[in-house]
C-alpha cells in the first residue's frame, strides 16, 4: 500500500506498507521505507555480529523486533506472505544461519514495531482513498533502494499519481 500524500497521519506520511496479514480480525503490515538509525548489533543482543538495517515497521509494539526474509524454506515457523517473502520464524535457527553466513543482510529486513488496523479499519481507509493498493515483489522489498521509494512508485504509477511525488509535505507551503 502506498500512502496518499495528504493522509495527515505522521506515522504514515509518504510510506510504503507491505501487508503481511489481512483477515476479518484486522490487518498487520510493515513500513518498508523508514530506516531507523540503530545498529543491529546494538539492538539485538546474543546474536552474531550482523550488518543489517533496521526499519520502523509502524507505531504498534515499537519495542518488538519483527523480520521478513527470503529463507522460508530454511527457517522453520516462517509464513510465506507472498512469493519469495516470508514473515518470522525460529530465532534460534536464524541466529545459527547468520553465524554460518547462510543469511546475508540482503536476505532479510528487520522492523521495530508493525502497522496494525482493527477489523474493518483498513477497508474504511481504503474506501476514503487514503491508500493506493499496488502489487509488490520480493525484489522491491529486498533489492530496491528505499530512499525515495514512495516517490519512485508514484512516478511509476503514472497519470495523476506521477504528480503526487512532487506534492509538498505541508500543502500550505505550496
Amino acid at each position: 500500500m502506498i500512502a496518499e500524500p495528504m493522509l495527515g497521519d505522521p506515522n504514515f506520511d509518504r510510506t510504503v506498507v507491505l501487508l503481511a496479514d489481512h483477515n476479518e480480525e484486522g490487518t498487520v503490515g510493515f513500513v518498508l521505507n523508514r530506516k531507523v538509525d540503530v545498529d543491529f548489533d546494538d539492538l539485538v543482543l546474543d546474536f552474531p555480529s550482523f550488518d543489517a538495517e533496521i526499519f520502523e515497521g509502524g507505531p504498534v509494539q515499537g519495542d518488538n523486533l519483527f523480520f521478513l526474509h527470503r529463507k522460508g524454506d530454511l527457517i522453520p515457523g516462517s509464513e510465506e506472505i507472498m512469493e519469495g517473502v516470508f514473515w518470522g520464524g525460529d530465532l534460534d535457527i536464524l541466529k545459527e544461519m547468520i553465524a554460518l553466513e547462510m543469511v546475508l543482510p540482503s536476505d532479510i529486513r528487520f522492523f521495530l514495531g508493525y502497522s496494525g488496523w482493527s477489523s474493518g479499519q483498513l477497508n474504511d481507509e481504503l474506501s476514503q482513498k487514503s491508500w493506493l493498493v499496488a502489487d509488490s515483489t520480493a525484489d522491491l522489498i529486498f533489492e530496491t533502494e528505499i530512499d525515495g521509494l514512495w516517490s519512485t512508485i508514484m512516478k511509476q504509477m503514472g497519470g495523476d499519481y506521477a504528480l503526487w511525488h512532487n506534492a509538498p509535505m505541508d500543502p500550505s507551503l505550496n
